[in-house]
């Protein structure tokens, strides 16, 4: 596995981090989950990626791997869907993150990100002091945005946050050309999501109200003569583009987690093939929110 230093922190991150947005599905049996989460540690995945809205997901990581706790790097996000509570509150906040420490089974998280709150909610204050306040009080150690466009470059300009995650992939290069790099200026941690842009190479029509939708239209536009195994061309992309420490990508298959981290060991693309990737997209699209 690759490591990575994690902006301006003693926190070293693979390159590869698990999404665990999919584990909070109910519907999956917690033996499959139980074994899923155990894997990714032992396959030396260090950062796990959940939230507050991901159903199960942390219920499930404090049940399963709460006793390896010092083995990984733990993220989450807040800021709403508690009840008793206004989203986006100064008490929504505080109250996010003791839920989370309770229900994950841990007395300290590492990475705690507003979860994709607009620029106005931002320039308010008041989540962000709530925010740090936690940190101060040892209840995590890194404050975090993860989000999009405007949001985002305010939260990278405001100086109150350690690092960030954001959308980078083949069919979605705004933030990697336009944030990112401020990201790096500013010694922020940078955590891609959506690497594999939701695989829109999945559809042969257009997936309409599927969440891969624009992403399928974007890669359809691009237009690129790409013959390979396509996860491959999209996941190594992401990963190794720069200014990126880790990559997320949510799997409940072990043999698909096996094969991403294959994929990552191949290094980068060839810089030719990322040449035309990048002159091959539109400067005029914005991150997905």
């Amino acid at each position: 596995m690759i490591y990575r230093k994690f902006g301006n922190t003693e926190l070293k991150v693979s390159a590869l981090g698990f999404g665990a947005g999919e584990i909070g599905d109910y519907g999956l049996p917690d033996s499959q989950v139980d074994k899923l989460l155990n894997t990714v540690l032992d396959l030396g995945i260090n950062l796990i990626d959940t939230a507050r809205g991901y159903y199960a997901s942390e219920e499930r990581i404090g049940k399963f791997i709460s006793h390896r706790r010092k083995e990984f790097i733990l993220s989450t996000k807040v800021g709403y869907r508690i009840a008793g509570y206004n989203d986006w509150s100064y008490e929504i906040i505080l109250a996010g993150i003791d839920e989370a420490l309770r229900i994950m089974k841990t007395d300290y998280i590492d990475i705690v990100h507003l979860h994709s709150c607009p620029t106005e909610t931002l320039q308010r204050g008041d989540v962000v002091d709530a925010l740090l306040e936690a940190k101060a009080k040892g209840k995590f150690r890194l404050a975090a945005y993860s989000g999009e466009n405007e949001a985002l470059k305010f939260a990278i300009r405001s100086g109150k946050f350690d690092s960030i995650m954001t959308s980078v992939n083949i069919c979605d290069q705004h933030s990697l050309r336009n944030y990112i790099p401020l990201a790096k200026e500013n010694h922020l941690g940078v955590i891609a999501k959506r690497p594999i842009a939701n695989a829109p190479w999945r559809f042969s029509e257009r997936p309409f109200g599927n969440y891969a939708e624009e992403y399928w239209l974007r890669w359809k536009e691009m237009n690129l003569p790409f013959n390979e195994d396509l996860l491959e061309i999209f996941l190594r992309f992401t990963v190794f583009e720069e200014g990126i420490d880790s990559a997320i990508i949510g799997t409940t298959n072990i043999n698909h987690l096996k094969k991403n981290i294959e994929i990552i060991e191949k290094g980068p693309l060839d810089q030719n093939r990322i040449k035309q990737i990048k002159s091959s997209y539109n400067e005029n699209w914005f991150s997905l929110t």
